[in-house]
C-alpha cells in the first residue's frame, strides 16, 4: 500500500505584509485598535530587543520612544496580531483595519 505524503512544499510559502503609508494618521488608527481594546500605548526609552514591551497583565504596549514613525507603524502591524484584541469593542473602521492586519501577518501558502 502506497500512502500518499502531505506536506507543505516552503518554495511557495510568501509572507504577505500590509502596504501602508508611513504617517501620523496610519499610526494614529492603529493606536485606535489598541485603545479601543484597553490598551495603554505608552512611549518610552530603554533598550527594547525588538523596539517594543508588552506588559500583558496590565495591557500596555510600551514601545521604543526613538522609533520614527515608519518603525512605530512596523513595530504595531507585527504585535497587533499577537494581541487579545476585542473585536466588538473596535469601531467598524478599526474592524476592518484589524481584519486586515491579521489577515495580512499570516503567512500564505
Amino acid at each position: 500500500m502506497n500512502k500518499a505524503r502531505i506536506g507543505i512544499n516552503f518554495d511557495s510559502v510568501i509572507e504577505r505584509k500590509i502596504t501602508m503609508k508611513y504617517t501620523q494618521h496610519n499610526l494614529d488608527k492603529l493606536e485606535d485598535i489598541l485603545e479601543q481594546s484597553e490598551y495603554v500605548v505608552r512611549y518610552e526609552r530603554g533598550t527594547f530587543q525588538s523596539g517594543w514591551c508588552l506588559l500583558e497583565a496590565r495591557k500596555i504596549v510600551v514601545l521604543n520612544k526613538f522609533l520614527d514613525a515608519e518603525g512605530r507603524i512596523n513595530t504595531l502591524l507585527e504585535i497587533i496580531p499577537q494581541l487579545n484584541i476585542e473585536f466588538d469593542k473596535l469601531t467598524h473602521e478599526s474592524q476592518k483595519l484589524y481584519d486586515e492586519v491579521v489577515k495580512n501577518s499570516a503567512v500564505i501558502v
